[in-house]
């Protein structure tokens, strides 16, 4: 079943039309990546599906209601998390204070909701009231994706979230991003570390100049040579 589905999206930046009509679709319970060059508009794709980025042309459909054009906060309300690249955190407010903020919308059962994330992520136990600024870059992706799963959604969106990060802590983003899916919440993700991300993916895309290039299960885009030589370094 369809969870997110996104057809034909055309739009850009300054009257730039980074997108030329992607199409790009995440089933319930699947763990989706986008691959591809820098500037093939995977990014840019995402901001636009949770309303970031104006669109000349295209629809969004989440959870079968149309979403195109509504604003990124009535997004998150009806079940969309999204984690960005950078500025991911509010850098001077504990971890903490992170993760409440994370639960502005719902603020009821937030200590459950943190202790949740806890589990998720041990490594933040003993450092709630640390702020997040001071943290390791792997640390603060773990309190990034920690705030955006306090309002539990249904599909989380991750920008770039292993970029910057050591391989130990890469591996366990990855790791991570397997439990999330697997407690039942569909991932859509940009990676440029393309083979760990389709080792733990379920289906891919292959964008390029703002078009989709290819797409299919994320093990034959792994075995495809084409995708090989021009994505995954040979």
């Amino acid at each position: 079943m369809s969870l997110l589905r996104a057809v034909g999206l055309v739009g850009g930046y300054g009257g730039v039309d980074i997108l030329q009509g992607v199409d790009i679709e995440v089933n319930a319970g699947e763990i989706v990546v986008i691959i591809g060059p820098n500037g093939a508009g995977k990014s840019t794709a995402m901001k636009a599906i949770f309303g970031l980025v104006a669109l000349r042309s295209g629809i969004t459909v989440f959870d079968g209601v149309d979403i195109t054009g509504v604003p990124s906060d009535r997004l998150v309300a009806a079940g969309m998390g999204y984690v960005p690249q950078e500025r991911n955190v509010f850098r001077t407010l504990s971890v903490r204070e992170n993760l409440e903020m994370g639960a502005f919308q719902k603020p009821a059962n937030v200590r459950r909701k943190v202790a949740e994330v806890l589990a998720l992520f041990p490594p933040l136990a003993e450092k709630l009231d640390q702020a997040a600024g001071e943290l390791s870059g792997g640390q603060r992706q773990m309190v990034a994706m920690g705030r955006a799963l306090m309002m539990e959604p249904r599909l989380l969106l991750l920008d770039e979230p292993t970029a910057g990060l050591s391989p130990l802590y890469m591996d366990q983003i990855f790791e991570r991003i397997i439990a999330i899916n697997r407690a039942g919440v569909g991932v859509l993700l940009v990676e440029q570390n393309a083979r760990q991300a389709l080792a733990v993916a379920h289906r891919g895309y292959v964008l390029a100049t703002g078009r989709n290039r290819m797409t299919g299960s994320a093990s034959a885009l792994l075995a495809n040579r084409e995708v090989a030589e021009s994505f995954l370094g040979g």
